[in-house]
């Protein structure tokens, strides 16, 4: 289970949506902070072709957690970004850097994830690119 969640973590920090995709579940359900829950892999990579467009972000300071039986596991990190192109609803883009405390959690059914959720404070994001 460790070892799934740093492979998507991994990804992740290397831009590599395909290997994402690759640790989820076929119905994977991403719950994303102020959001829609998105079903299946190929909702989630549209949600990642869009932040990629809007975003450039890298994860430092990871911890991750896990269950004893291994269905459970979350993990916490601090976002390192740059807003590259304005997101709907959100402060005019203009190259502004941030760095954000968050977390997310996972469920798994052996290797897959089945369900990503992932929290920050919003409001935090808002201050540091306004």
């Amino acid at each position: 289970m460790h070892a799934t969640i740093q492979a998507y973590f991994d990804a992740f920090n290397s831009g590599d949506t395909d290997g994402m995709l690759a640790c989820l579940s076929d119905d994977v359900a991403h719950h994303v902070n102020e959001g829609h829950i998105r079903i299946g892999k190929a909702a989630f990579g549209e949600f990642c072709a869009h932040m990629d467009r809007c975003y450039q972000e890298k994860l430092t300071d990871m911890v991750i957690f896990s269950s004893s039986d291994g269905r459970r596991a979350a993990a916490e990190y601090v976002v390192n970004g740059t807003y590259l192109a304005t997101d709907a609803g959100l402060p005019e883009a203009k190259g502004q850097t941030y760095r954000l405390p968050a977390g997310s959690f996972f469920s798994l059914d052996g290797d897959k994830i089945t369900r990503v959720v992932t929290y920050y404070n919003l409001a935090d994001w808002v201050a540091q690119v306004s």
